[in-house]
């Protein structure tokens, strides 16, 4: 996993990954059908219109390395939503678990980001200073835009995929910008919410939010609708929110074309759901420690992918947002240690 610093203006920002890029001679070898290249060209306009430092950072890294701004672009806005698609005919799938809870009057969040094994090579964590935004520190298999987060101001923002329906795919914001934009302009879950409401969103998916006063959540978001789905109580009357693959929601079903169960979603969804909400304050020593035996499937299956299934736990990330603390695992849990990330907060 690469660990770059990025710092002033995006166009700065994406020079600086641009040149990257440029040394490591990375390649590019960009090829989107019909259907991507109309839909992925739409999208990045929207970005311009309600999020032009991020278009401005595309910029800089496409005229570093001398690639066309069009196609460079509408490849970043296909991700998440039709990077598989042959003329609207499949979508990518992802897998993914992630969840927030309280104890001991402290907030923490855990995350597994499931998927090809051959991403774990690629992946990233940035920690992003632009100029004149929030600082914070990105996780994610691609660039610019990534799957998870948390900020300064210990909003933590994440993603989950869930398989659209074709015809429900519009241009629009995807979910790993929806979580860069959040990271970098709000400072609590509020402020996340308002944003998801005037911004155009591209597919189905989840977006779980937290900050440091306790306020969590799923939006369940697709381009039409936005479902709030609030935290529920452990026996102890702690909070805590999960999200999978689909939509838990009855009302939000119907928009998911996975059937409820994305690489053994509603199997992690339960075992999480039991392990959160049958342990008691008294039973847990450190939010921490309980998260990471939650991510290495102490408390049933999350992580533990067959090796046929050419699908694996590439990362793993807990944020003590409470304590301003950072831990990551490069790889499955199972088999990685979790290492603390001083670089956010000092």
């Amino acid at each position: 996993m690469y660990h770059p610093r990025l710092k002033g203006t995006h166009y700065e920002m994406g020079q600086k990954m641009g040149n990257i890029f440029r040394k490591s001679k990375a390649e590019f070898p960009i090829r989107l059908d019909s259907f991507q290249t109309k839909y992925g060209k739409e999208s990045t306009f929207l970005l311009k219109k309600y999020f032009p430092e991020a278009a401005e950072e595309i910029r800089g890294i496409t005229d570093v390395i001398k690639y066309d701004y069009d196609l460079f672009g509408a490849w970043l806005m296909c991700m998440g939503c039709c990077l598989d698609i042959e003329e609207a005919g499949s979508v990518e799938v992802r897998g993914c678990t992630a969840f927030s809870f309280l104890n001991h009057g402290k907030i923490y969040y855990g995350r597994n980001n499931d998927l090809p094994p051959f991403l774990k090579k690629v992946s990233k964590s940035i920690y992003y200073q632009p100029r004149s935004k929030l600082s914070f520190i990105l996780n994610t298999s691609s660039f610019i835009n990534g799957e998870e987060g948390i900020n300064q101001f210990g909003l933590v923002a994440a993603m989950t995929f869930v398989k659209p329906k074709i015809d429900e795919i519009k241009p629009g914001i995807n979910s790993v910008f929806l979580v860069r934009y959040i990271l970098e302009n709000c400072r609590n879950v509020a402020e996340g919410i308002d944003s998801l409401s005037k911004l155009p969103i591209a597919s189905s998916c989840n977006i779980l939010l937290t900050d440091k006063k306790g306020d969590m959540l799923v939006a369940e978001c697709t381009p039409g609708k936005i479902h709030l789905r609030y935290p529920e109580k452990n026996n102890d009357g702690g909070e805590f929110i999960i999200t999978v693959n689909h939509f838990t929601s009855d009302i939000m079903k119907k928009y998911d074309d996975g059937n409820g169960n994305t690489y053994f979603s509603e199997e992690r969804y339960q075992n999480v759901l039991n392990a959160l909400r049958k342990i008691s304050d008294k039973d847990i020593v450190k939010g921490d420690e309980f998260a990471r035996d939650i991510l290495r499937g102490k408390y049933g299956f999350i992580c533990q992918y067959k090796k046929e299934l050419n699908f694996d736990t590439i990362w793993s990330s807990i944020f003590d947002i409470t304590g301003n603390r950072i831990f990551r695992a490069e790889g499955n849990p199972l088999r990685t240690k979790f290492i603390t990330d001083g670089r956010l907060f000092i």
